[in-house]
């Protein structure tokens, strides 16, 4: 018997713009699930909004390890200011609140991560690695 390949986590993550603001939505894509699908049922799931995926952009790819427990996840962030619906906040047992913010003026609590993300997205890199060195 062969060994078993290395299995890596999927996650998607929505940065949603409106004016100069931003918000996310994010989750694990799902076996026998495109990257898109992922997004639009998350965004439904978390949000209440529906997603068209010729709306959605790919705007940064992070490759992420992490040393304890030791594993890695691979993220895909993607954009939109399209959206159909009125965002709720779907998940209150999971989530405390839904905002807009300035990219310039992110809360002090995001996650740093995100924050990278998003700048990354904001200036036109497409690709990150995180806890590699």
């Amino acid at each position: 018997m062969g060994k078993e390949h290395f299995k890596l986590v999927c996650a998607v993550y929505l940065i949603l713009k409106r004016g100069g603001n931003y918000g996310l939505v994010s989750g694990h894509i799902d076996g026998e699930e495109s990257v898109l699908a992922a997004i639009a049922r998350e965004a439904k799931e978390e949000a209440g909004i529906g997603l068209e995926p010729r709306d959605l952009k790919v705007t940064n790819i992070m490759h992420r390890k992490f040393e304890s427990p030791n594993y890695e996840r691979f993220c895909v962030f993607l954009e939109t200011s399209r959206y159909s619906g009125e965002i709720k906040n779907m998940e209150p047992g999971k989530c405390d609140d839904i905002r807009w913010f300035p990219i310039n003026d992110l809360p002090p609590n995001t996650i740093d991560y995100v924050k990278w993300a998003i700048e990354n997205s904001s200036n036109g890199i497409f690709f990150s690695e995180d806890g590699w060195g």
